[in-house]
């Protein structure tokens, strides 16, 4: 059942067009990811579809009583007295209605001694009861524990005062109260942001088994994997719709681009040699040919070339060889000399080449860890050292390093002393353009000043990077990139990153901080083995004493994942060559109504009987392709 649909949407501000044209529907169980670089026009839709702003063209037309909840990506600040717990329960203020009613009539019912009336208030009773029963009216104070322990609060929290939460945690004091609510159709603006890596999981199972449609905009590609079976890709000004999740969507790109860029290059191929043609004829004996070759040309529909987002151009490279050990340490104790010890390590190493990603909830003491490698923070015992010939470059997730006074260029200049014209150039590749390049760094984004930073480390040509939260601040196309370059980079690298999607792609080792044993697990592999490794514990009951688990486990952990992983892959291209002939019928089936209506209007009976007959056989063909996608998406 389709319960929201746009007609022609629109939108600009002044002169500038933010997209025109958008034609889109969302059926009762959709799960939408709305992907696209910043700056597109994603949160201006969704603030549009939740009826926060107008349209400058165009409709919007919702289902008749549709309920819809919407969460913006920066929430405005709760300064309203109350505690957590009260604005969970306002979520069922309808059902604590019923609730009072029913104590009400319960206490109505004790008293009355008529027989007749008893009986009758008996009834409504019991019917007020089943309703109240149906609706959660006995559950409900456990669904606002399961949603608050599973954003992350603890139950001393829930008395806090609103005014008195962070704004993180008031962040998800909003989240918390829109899923109780339960809105037939929820929009969510970065819903991951200021959760932990334990509420993320909570919210992709939780969302998982929504009753109702969800359209979601989110960085977080591991994320729109779990939670999406449709995509809309929003780029220069238009959505083109994909289906299933954000894996099945970059494949799809991919074939869909690489098909563009054929017909393009074909069609530019068969106009020059119609040009060509042309040209030798248009005067000879072919005079007539050559006319109606031209005016062929003249009515032909032309492919548009296809064209490609700006985005970052990084390349990191060292001509710099460390040692074969890069880093070790012996006994080390973590945590700030005044305080208790965040956790200890095992004894650890990363040798040359290797990729080693830091995992662990926010405040475990990542950060910390990494400053202390770095000799920012003394260890409480213990040693740490490098190996030789290691040249460390530093990104720090809060882009401490950047001078707020200096412009972008100066920032950039002082790594190293560039012709001012060459270090425009490089700065462009960073999509610092023009005038861009003077502006003071304290002027700049998140994102910008994320892309400065990146700019100055690879300047540097270290060979070992320690990078603190690399991918915050960018968008999924830029993600996309930096997972390229860093792939390709020749030297050692130690990151931290909640983004589990980049550090699948990227890590050959994975370093866990254990909050409950304040230790640090080694796994050989990424994200996806460390959650294999992690049931594998919860199955034999836990950890080995040293911190890891037997490396028969581990072994077995990876194969399996390892397994899992190419039977997805094999699934993800099965599905893939369905979209792909679902997108032909589709298509084809367009074509046909068009052909259809033309023949209606000139009467020709002959033609609307034959085409009628192939609308109905490729109707029958695209059903039976949509069958078979949503049993291999049930698999």
């Amino acid at each position: 059942m389709t319960i929201l649909t746009t007609q022609n949407l629109g939108k600009h501000y002044g002169a500038q067009d933010i997209f025109d044209g958008l034609t889109l529907s969302v059926n009762h169980g959709d799960r939408i990811a709305l992907v696209g670089p910043n700056g597109e026009g994603k949160t201006t839709l969704l603030r549009i579809l939740a009826g926060l702003e107008q349209p400058s063209a165009g409709r919007v037309h919702t289902a008749k009583g549709l309920k819809l909840g919407y969460l913006e990506q920066h929430p405005s600040l709760i300064s309203t007295g109350g505690a957590l717990w009260d604005l969970a329960l306002s979520a069922f203020a309808e059902l604590r209605r019923q609730e009072t009613a029913l104590q009400e009539l319960a206490v109505t019912l004790a008293a009355e001694t008529d027989p007749a009336r008893h009986q009758q208030l008996l009834e409504l009773y019991g019917e007020a009861e089943a309703r109240f029963e149906h609706a959660g009216g006995y559950t409900y104070e456990q669904t606002i524990d399961q949603v608050l322990t599973g954003l992350s609060f603890k139950r001393e929290d829930y008395a806090l005062p609103l005014t008195k939460l962070s704004g993180g945690q008031q962040s998800r004091a909003h989240l918390a109260h829109l899923l109780l609510k339960q809105p037939d159709l929820l929009l969510l603006d970065e819903p991951t942001n200021h959760l932990d890596l334990a509420a993320v999981e909570w919210l992709e199972n939780y969302l998982k088994n929504w009753p109702g449609a969800i359209i979601v905009v989110s960085h977080d590609r591991y994320f729109l994997d779990e939670v999406s079976t449709r995509v809309w890709e929003m780029l220069f000004g238009a959505i083109e719709a994909y289906r299933g999740n954000y894996s099945h969507y970059v494949q799809q790109r991919e074939e869909r681009v690489e098909r563009r860029q054929k017909d393009y290059q074909a069609q530019q191929e068969f106009i020059a040699k119609e040009e060509d043609f042309i040209r030798r004829n248009l005067a000879g004996q072919r005079t007539r040919e050559a006319q109606g070759r031209r005016k062929r040309l003249e009515r032909m529909e032309k492919v548009d070339r296809p064209v490609e987002h700006k985005m970052l151009k990084l390349s990191l490279q060292t001509t710099l060889r460390s040692g074969d050990l890069v880093l070790a340490t012996h006994d080390l104790v973590v945590g700030y000399p005044d305080g208790q010890p965040l956790f200890t390590c095992p004894d650890l190493e990363i040798r040359r080449g290797q990729r080693v990603a830091l995992l662990g909830p926010n405040g475990a003491g990542k950060t910390t860890f990494i400053k202390t490698i770095l000799g920012q923070v003394k260890p409480k015992a213990g040693a740490i050292r490098f190996g030789a010939g290691v040249e460390v470059g530093y990104f720090a997730q809060t882009q401490a390093s950047l001078n707020l006074e200096a412009s972008i260029l100066d920032e950039i200049l002082a790594v190293q002393n560039l012709p001012l014209g060459e270090a425009r150039n490089y700065l462009g590749r960073f999509l610092f353009s023009g005038d861009d390049v003077f502006k003071p760094i304290g002027s700049l984004s998140g994102g910008e000043r994320s892309r400065v930073a990146l700019a100055k480390l690879t300047l540097t040509g270290s060979n070992f990077l320690m990078l603190d939260e690399p991918t915050n601040h960018l968008d999924i196309p830029s993600q996309e990139n930096l997972e390229r370059v860093l792939n390709d980079f020749a030297g050692t690298i130690l990151l931290v990153s909640h983004d589990r999607y980049f550090v699948d792609a990227l890590a050959s080792h994975t370093w866990a901080l254990e909050p409950d044993t304040r230790t640090v697990t080694v796994i050989e592999g990424g994200y996806s083995d460390y959650l294999a490794q992690r049931e594998a514990q919860k199955s034999q009951g836990g950890q080995s004493s040293n911190g890891s688990t037997p490396k028969s486990t581990s072994q077995a952990s990876r194969e399996q994942s390892k397994a899992e992983k190419r039977a997805s892959e094999k699934k993800a291209r099965q599905i893939a060559e369905i979209e792909s002939l679902i997108a032909a019928a589709e298509s084809h089936l367009a074509d046909l109504a068009q052909k259809l209506e033309a023949a209606s209007q000139a009467q020709d009976i002959v033609q609307l009987q034959k085409l009628s007959q192939d609308y109905q056989t490729s109707e029958a063909k695209l059903e039976e392709l949509l069958t078979q996608w949503t049993e291999l998406e049930a698999a």
